[in-house]
């Protein structure tokens, strides 16, 4: 048995860092950018370290990056996340392997960036990398040079390790052409793909899916403005501007199985809808948000699927989800992996034998020194003539992220993706009044409407690692409701709600996605 850690998007934020040119103390990021964003800055250092810790008290000594490494690829938070890294690697002997994210790096030489910080006296801060270069994103070579230790360049001790290009390790030996939508411009970018063995038995493939196009008609590749931003990319721009992966994975999944070797994938990117499989109906009742507008369709999974490689793990969207494909290409597992820095904070255990892989998801709701910044936070809003923020009177990391993600919904999600008569509904009424509406009969918990939003959204991103943050009755009336919903006619508020509530049906109704077992060759599941 191999037990591999898996940790997503631990977005690295050096608050020690003193950006060039400022009289700032450090680098600590202010609460207001905090509660705007989908995830926390000044928390990610001793998450990360928590995500660290947990693999070596699991006795892993092997851990896949599933991407963003980094805040946001700045020299200083890629340097303190190696620094961890490295010292993780000499005191425990834990070997990390990483794929890129879209906060890791940035077309050819990267991109502007700024961001908001805290000053002594609470005063907010803006650093613009115009004055202090330090805190733009790096270009793609200059940062996978400063990322090398992590599987993109081979080392003594692996058995074996290759590129979609071959066993040439340099970098210009790993570029292709990428055209622009149009086919009318092309320029050349670095693919930073690799296969490697770190251990007998065991393949691990990195799938570089971060791709980068240039705009129709760029022609100063140095312009990051000339570049789509991968972000909202992903898979569905594989097959068009990196289907040389494709035939590559197809080869290495032929080769796995003819060897006996085990075949890990992981990139970024889902490569099947990590919703519950419920995106598309959220783009119907929402548009396309943030999260369901970047699932990718069948049209990738049928790709994927055609390429024999069964088992894939995703990150980008901060979500806990499994996802299966089955179709007559072939059947493979999206394991979406959370983050310990977005709700609910935790990582994955994978324990791989010759017929099954049983994997954990462990919380990490307890960080040590998670609260850090939080005198900041309380000078910041003292400075402005606010209370001290809620989120810092949190027993745990875990009590903070839940803190965290509901202030996102009532100040992001229902403000700027929910039809307005609906968020002025959950505003102001009860769970009672949401029955009323939709025509259902029976007890309502006593709630007001804003809590049942918030449990939408911990079940959304969190899945069944959500449910301790949710009382138990809540859950049983949840899933109660969810089994009698009416039939509904029209786009009106009563049928909308029904959808709201289909959907969360949906997250009640995924595939096991905290503790279970995928059952090798057939990749059926079953829990734990």
């Amino acid at each position: 048995m191999i037990r591999l850690a898996v940790i997503a998007d631990p977005h690295f934020h050096d608050c020690a860092w003193i950006p060039k040119n400022s009289a700032l103390p450090g680098a600590i990021r202010s609460y207001g950018d905090t509660i705007d964003s989908t995830r926390v800055f000044n928390e990610s250092g001793p998450a990360f370290r928590a995500a660290l810790d947990m693999a070596v008290a699991q006795g892993a000594r092997l851990a896949i990056l599933i991407g963003d490494l980094t805040d946001d690829g700045q020299e200083p938070n890629i340097h303190g996340a190696m620094a961890l890294l490295s010292e993780y690697r000499s005191r425990h002997g834990l070997r990390v392997f990483a794929t890129p994210g879209n906060h890791d790096l940035f077309a050819i030489h990267g991109r502007p960036m700024i961001k908001t910080f805290v000053a002594a006296d609470g005063q907010s801060v803006a650093v613009d990398s115009a004055r202090s270069p330090d805190a733009a994103t790096l270009g793609t070579l200059s940062a996978l040079q400063k990322m090398a230790r992590l599987g993109y360049q081979p080392d003594p001790q692996d058995l074996h390790w290759e590129t979609p290009f071959g066993t040439d390790p340099e970098w210009n030996a790993r570029s292709y052409d990428v055209l622009s939508p149009d086919g009318g411009t092309s320029c050349r970018m670095i693919d930073a793909s690799y296969l490697v063995e770190p251990v007998a038995g065991l393949w691990l493939l990195s799938i570089d899916a971060n791709v980068c196009v240039p705009r129709n008609g760029a022609t100063d590749f140095s312009d990051p403005a000339q570049f789509h931003d991968p972000s909202d990319g992903g898979w569905p721009a594989v097959p068009r501007h990196r289907a040389h992966l494709l035939r590559w994975m197809k080869d290495v999944a032929q080769r796995a199985r003819a060897a006996g070797k085990q075949l890990i994938a992981f990139s970024h990117y889902p490569a099947l809808d990590p919703l519950g499989n419920a995106s598309a109906d959220e783009v119907a009742l929402f548009g396309p948000t943030g999260l369901a507008r970047r699932a990718p369709g069948g049209d990738v999974a049928q790709a994927f699927a055609a390429t024999g490689v069964g088992l894939h793990f995703s990150g980008h969207l901060h979500v806990n989800d499994t996802a299966r494909h089955i179709g007559p290409e072939g059947r493979f597992l999206n394991i979406a992996v959370p983050s310990p820095v977005g709700f609910p904070p935790a990582m994955k255990m994978a324990d791989i034998g010759p017929d099954s892989i049983t994997l954990r998801t462990l919380s990490l709701a307890n960080a040590p020194a998670h609260d850090a910044a939080f005198v900041a936070y309380r000078s910041e809003a003292a400075f402005a003539g606010r209370p001290a923020p809620d989120a810092t009177g949190a027993a745990d990391f875990g009590g903070f992220m839940d803190a965290h993600l509901r202030a996102v919904v009532s100040r992001r999600y229902i403000p700027r993706e929910w039809p307005a008569d609906m968020a002025d509904f959950v505003k102001t009424r009860r769970m009672a009044d949401l029955l009323a509406l939709i025509g259902v009969e029976g007890q309502a918990p006593e709630m007001p409407l804003q809590m049942f939003a918030e449990d939408w959204y911990r079940l959304r991103k969190g899945g069944e690692a959500a449910i301790g943050y949710i009382p138990a009755e809540r859950l049983a009336f949840y899933r109660q409701l969810c089994a009698r919903l009416p039939v509904t006619q029209g786009t009106g508020m009563p049928a909308r709600f029904v959808a709201l509530l289909r959907i969360l049906g949906a997250y009640l109704d995924r595939l096991p996605n905290a503790d279970f077992v995928v059952h090798l060759p057939g990749l059926d599941v079953s829990r734990a």
